[in-house]
């Protein structure tokens, strides 16, 4: 069920920062026509730390009902709470998620012993699908090999985010979990090596400004066709590249915006795209600028 490009699509906000719902749900059916394989909310790219409770609930809500059965919905729910992630968990799931996102809890930097207990809190509380998230780089946290090991056996945590782009490390993964957990990449420019190595999808940030690209790529790595994989992924590079220039989900937020598909909102401590980089995010969009133009949010012309 869980496969292929899904999209950790990003919370369109009004410049005010009041959450743009029209946007989101235009969002979600454009990545829908796309052929995104599944969608992601509230996840880091989400800005899920500045969303408040009762605005998680909507946008919950309002990707359930856009999306009703077409693709699976997934919620972000991890916290460095483990009563709170249980919550959140409960919550999406009566709200009618398909499966939820947890990232490892940042911030307090639990033991590998606490990221068991604390993963296995949330799993025997709430039956729904879970997919554990590890990126170390945000959260000072590490969810190591033989930790997963021992969480693979409970039977609604199913897959795993894994946003270290180290090869040999999901080798070492697969090797202990590949009928029992699905491996997604949660590093663009390493989602392909990461498919070709055995990876079931990534779930990715480019998606959001290149879903048709990101899933033709998916579909053909996954089928073994990698010449085609790596020819469509050389289009996506640059932008896989200047995902970093500042922190996500600034870059993919203004990309969106200046094709026309959402407003400039962005929520403090994140600001709004330096223009040191305006020119190098419009390049890194021209190998796939054409396929999006037509889809505006505008109904006038919008230009890079």
């Amino acid at each position: 069920m869980f496969h292929g490009s899904m999209v950790a699509i990003v919370t369109p906000m009004e410049p005010d920062g009041v959450i743009d719902v029209d946007s989101l749900r235009n969002l979600i059916e454009w990545h829908i026509e796309q052929g995104t394989h599944g969608i992601v909310i509230l996840g880091s790219t989400g800005e899920s730390p500045t969303i408040n409770p009762q605005e998680r609930q909507l946008i919950i809500q309002q990707a359930r009902e856009q999306i009703k059965e077409r693709v699976p919905l997934i919620v972000g729910t991890g916290t460095n709470s483990t009563d709170l992630s249980i919550h959140y968990t409960r919550e999406a799931m009566e709200l009618g998620a398909d499966a939820c996102l947890l990232i490892t809890p940042y911030y307090n930097k639990p033991t590998q012993e606490g990221l068991y207990l604390h993963f296995k809190a949330v799993a025997d509380a709430v039956p729904i699908p879970q997919i554990l998230y590890n990126c170390p780089s945000r959260t000072a946290c590490d969810l190591k090999p033989e930790t997963i090991a021992r969480l693979v056996h409970l039977p609604n945590i199913i897959g795993l985010k894994e946003a270290v782009g180290d090869l040999q490390r999901l080798k070492e993964i697969l090797a202990f979990s590949s009928h029992v957990l699905d491996v997604y990449s949660g590093d663009d420019a390493t989602g392909l090596d990461f498919l070709l190595a055995g990876a079931r999808g990534v779930i990715s940030v480019t998606a959001n400004v290149a879903p048709q690209l990101m899933r033709k790529m998916c579909d053909a790595a996954l089928a073994g066709d990698t010449e085609t994989a790596h020819q469509i992924n050389e289009k996506l590079a640059g932008f896989h590249k200047l995902q970093g220039v500042e922190t996500n989900p600034i870059p993919v937020k203004w990309a969106l915006h200046i094709m026309g598909m959402i407003p400039k909102g962005i929520r403090l401590p994140l600001t709004p795209l330096s223009e040191t980089y305006h020119d190098a995010v419009r390049e890194a969009l021209m190998p796939f600028w054409q396929e999006h133009i037509s889809y505006s949010r505008n109904t006038g012309t919008a230009s890079l």
